[in-house]
This record gives C-alpha cells, sequence and structure tokens, in this order.
C-alpha cells in the first residue's frame, strides 16, 4: 500500500528553543516499510502545507497517518484530515501518537467522518496489521485501534525496542533539526517508559510503568548511522539503569564514535550515578536537561518528584564539575502571584544554567486532569500547550502572562541575544560555515515569540474543537490511567522499575 506519514506543525515552544526530528513517525514508517508498503514522510515542522498537498496529490495515498504527540496540532490535525479526504475520498486517515490515544473517541467524533480511525498505544506493532486490514477489510479487530464501531482489542506492546530502525531516509530538510547550540541535532531512543509516577506527566500512565532498553549492540549501531554530528538522547530519563548506559558507552568507544550530546535526566538518577555521566561527557555529552519543576519541597510535594531541594542544587553542582551545561525546567503554577514570580526570577537569575518555565497545564492521561480538569478555563486544545493557563489564575489572566513572559524574559536576557553571540561566536561561525541557521535564528527570536498581549488574546479565538471533561475515574487505582497494561496481549517483558523513593 501507499502509506503517507504527517507530523503537524512546530508550536510555540519549538519556534525558538528546539526542532526535533520526529522520531516516532520514522519508526512507524521503517515497521511500515520492512512490511512491505511504499511510504513517505511529510513533516510540517520543516515543510510547507504546499508541499502536503503536492505530494498528496502526486503520490495519492491509500492511507494517511497523522502522529499526534501533542494536544494544541489536534484542530490542525482535524483539518489536514477533511482536506485530504476531499483530495482523495477512498484514503483511509488515521491518527496515532501519545496525546491522541488518551482523547481517541472523542477525536474521532469531533472529525466528522475525516478520520478513519484512531490507534492508541505504540504505533510500530500496529502499523502493519493495520494496514493489511484497510486493504482486506475489517480494520475492527486489529489491537489498538478505534473506529466509529467502537473498540478494538487492547493495544499492542513491543517486547523490545531495537527494531524496526528509524527510516531517517525517508526525511527531507533534516538540516533543519536542532536544540539548542546542537545544529543539526538528530534523535535516538535508548530506553523507553518511566518508572515514576509525576503527577504532572503522562508518561507513566502511557506506556502502565513500564521501562524498556535497547540493546547496547542495536543502540550503537543506530547511533552510528546517524550523519548528523549532534544527537539528542529523547529518553524520559537517561541512564536509569548505570550498567545499561555504561554497555552502550562501551560499544560507542568501540566503534570510535564522536558526537556531541543532548540527553533528560534527573536530579536524583544523576546524583546516584555520577561515573556514568562523567563517561558521556568524556564521549561528547555536552548538555542535559534537568526537570526540577520547583525550587521549594512544598512543590516539588505537590508535583511527587520524590526528591528534596537540596538534591537538586547538588545535581547542578555535580552537572558543572564535570563541564555538562544544564537546562533547568520549571512549572509556573497559575495560583503564583507577583511576589512568587518574584521569586522564582531571583533564582532564575542567580544560577548560571538556563531556566526554562514552563505552565501547569492538566493533560489527559495524567493524574492532575482528574484533579484539576474541573477548573478548566478553557478546553480549546490549541492553548493547552504549556504556555498558556487553562485554569484559574490568581492574578488577572492580562497580569499572569505578563508576570510570566517577564519571568521568561530571563532566558532572553541570559542566554540569548547579542551578548550569546559574542560568546558563542565560534559555534556560530561554525555552523554558518556548513549553512546552518537555525540556532543564529534562534537567539533574537525571544520578543517576536513570547508576547503577554499576544498569549492572552490567544483566549479570545473561536473554538471549533474542545477537549473533552474526563470520564470519571478512580486515580487510587492507577491501572485506570493506563494506555498499555502488562497483562495485555504481547506485552512488555520489563525488569522491575528501579526504586524511587
Amino acid at each position: 500500500m501507499r502509506l503517507l506519514l504527517v507530523h503537524p506543525s512546530a508550536l510555540m515552544y519549538s519556534e525558538i528553543f528546539l526542532r526535533l526530528e520526529p522520531l516516532g513517525l520514522e519508526r512507524v514508517a521503517g515497521a511500515a516499510r520492512e512490511a512491505g508498503h511504499e511510504v513517505r514522510v511529510v513533516d510540517l515542522q520543516v515543510l510547507d502545507l504546499a508541499t502536503l498537498r503536492d505530494e498528496v496529490r502526486s503520490f495519492r495515498p491509500q492511507a494517511l497517518g497523522v502522529s499526534l504527540n501533542y494536544l494544541a496540532n489536534i484542530p490542525e490535525a482535524i483539518g489536514l484530515a477533511a482536506k485530504v479526504k476531499r483530495e482523495v475520498p477512498d484514503c483511509f486517515v488515521f491518527f496515532g501518537g501519545h496525546s491522541v490515544s488518551f482523547v481517541a473517541e472523542d477525536v474521532l467524533e469531533q472529525s466528522a467522518g475525516a478520520v478513519d480511525a484512531v490507534v492508541r498505544g505504540e504505533g510500530e506493532p500496529v502499523i502493519a496489521p493495520l494496514l493489511e486490514a484497510v486493504r482486506d477489510g475489517g480494520v475492527e479487530g486489529v489491537p489498538g485501534i478505534i473506529t466509529a464501531a467502537g473498540r478494538g482489542p487492547a493495544p499492542l506492546m513491543m517486547h523490545g525496542i531495537d527494531s524496526p530502525l528509524p527510516a531517517r531516509d525517508l526525511m527531507r530538510n533534516r538540516r533543519r533539526y536542532f536544540i539548542g547550540e546542537l545544529d543539526p541535532c538528530a534523535s535516538i531512543e535508548f530506553t523507553r517508559g518511566c518508572p515514576w509516577d509525576c503527577s504532572f506527566c503522562s508518561a507513566w500512565t502511557f506506556y502502565g510503568r513500564s521501562y524498556r532498553k535497547a540493546s547496547p549492540e542495536a543502540a550503537a549501531e543506530d547511533l552510528a548511522r546517524i550523519r548528523e554530528p549532534n544527537v539528542f538522547i529523547v529518553d524520559d530519563v537517561a541512564f536509569i539503569r548505570p550498567e545499561h548506559g555504561n554497555a552502550i558507552a562501551a560499544e560507542v568507544e568501540r566503534r570510535g564514535i564522536r558526537k556531541q550530546y543532548y540527553l533528560e535526566t534527573r536530579s536524583d538518577v544523576l546524583l546516584r550515578h555520577p561515573e556514568v555521566f562523567e563517561r558521556w561527557a568524556r564521549l561528547g555529552l555536552r548538555y542535559m536537561f534537568l526537570g526540577m519543576e520547583a525550587i521549594d519541597a512544598e512543590g516539588l510535594d505537590l508535583f511527587r518528584k520524590r526528591i528534596s531541594p537540596d538534591e537538586n542544587l547538588r545535581a547542578l553542582e555535580t552537572a558543572r564539575r564535570l563541564g555538562i551545561q544544564v537546562a533547568i525546567n520549571l512549572i509556573v503554577d497559575p495560583a503564583w502571584d507577583e511576589e512568587r514570580f518574584r521569586v522564582v526570577r531571583e533564582f532564575a537569575l542567580s544560577v548560571p544554567e538556563i531556566v526554562h518555565f514552563t505552565v501547569m497545564t492538566p493533560y489527559p492521561g495524567t493524574e492532575i486532569w482528574h484533579t484539576e480538569s474541573r477548573r478548566l478555563t478553557t478546553r480549546d486544545y490549541r492553548l493547552f500547550d504549556i504556555q498558556h493557563a487553562v485554569v484559574p489564575t490568581t492574578l488577572p489572566l492580562d497580569r499572569f502572562y505578563e508576570e510570566l513572559v517577564r519571568t521568561q524574559a530571563v532566558i532572553n536576557r541570559k542566554h540569548l541575544g547579542l551578548r550569546t553571540a559574542f560568546g558563542a561566536a565560534r559555534i556560530l561561525g561554525r555552523n554558518l560555515l556548513h549553512g546552518q541557521t537555525n540556532f543564529a535564528r534562534m537567539l533574537w527570536k525571544f520578543n517576536q515569540v513570547y508576547n503577554p498581549r499576544r498569549q492572552f488574546a490567544d483566549h479570545s479565538r473561536p473554538v471549533r474543537y474542545e477537549l473533552p471533561l474526563p470520564r470519571p475515574v478512580d486515580v487510587g487505582d492507577r491501572r485506570q490511567l493506563y494506555v498499555h497494561t502488562r497483562t495485555a496481549p504481547q506485552a512488555s517483558r520489563t525488569s522491575p522499575p528501579p526504586r524511587t523513593q
């Protein structure tokens, strides 16, 4: 079959700091191609709608899949589905991805026939049987499938993540993918899932708190295939198991692979296994994202981080000692007043690290969706992008955005603009010499993107598609939040999760 896979356009946050290759979509493409299908991919983060239109008209796809890892892209995806249906009426249109898995039935209904099915759960194990069923009829029996007729069998979970290999060769404009100074930057996956249960996160509910590891040989082999000099390790928490991180490092050393790396991890993981991160620093680990989330014990308890403020500060000291640059994330509570914003700004200015701010947002699939969502002030999908407030704010909403942007501007004052350009002249020069302009453009875009009047005005846009309200769930029974369960057919055979307390 002719399969066209589409990634929607970039969100607000990605307009400045990063633009990552759609690794999940590449892996689904790889699985479909292994099954003998003809596959093309259009990533609207780096390509325009005219390219997609031309691709649809020339390729005439028999099936079209849209990746929806972000709620804010759902209205755009429904619009794309309707246009494709008008152009190719017989095309089977389906959605898949992390976020849409939690609101599948509602999105299917909202599409008014433009979407034939939504796939819940992991895409790699289901794409081949889905396309076979599309060809032969009877998609209702495909695991994880949801159609107008109802839910099919439970989603499949892969035993391991060594295969399929991502079809990176199908991507166009690969030089447009970057994260900060790492320009261009590819992505790779060493592990999948997270054994922690933070209240604001849906990674653990999607994977049923499972945790799977790529074999060191497969991880190094995939890494060796990457042409870009920079690589983002997309794991939710890197190097939870030190023996796994060391085993991949040994393979990288044996093969003589030289890259620069960016990864995400937790402060307590860094503190428990600093030797692993030190080894990777020798291999090229230059940047690390730490989700501190809060600067006080009360905030950390609220998000169930199971970590102390002192541990977070010691982790920053450890990273500095290892020569790894850190970006910190803090979650902005809509309940903050001017004084709280001031205190957080002072902290952000007092540390040398980059401090990013995201707004506390109850997402479907998170525990706080069931505790906070009844207070929602909007259900516009487009505002669920961690840059807008969707629950009541203590300050008037316009004042909240003024304080938020003033606080986010710490990044601009410390790490963007002319000062950074001078400090990073060597990196800028090297990138520009190779035709890479993503990092250079990032340095001067803050004020174009972060504007309190723009964010406030976003709440007044006409709303066509709204998030559904949550169905009653007893959050005391965590399994009711899961997309994947370990008792489902072909469930993952994982080792017990590490201790988190």
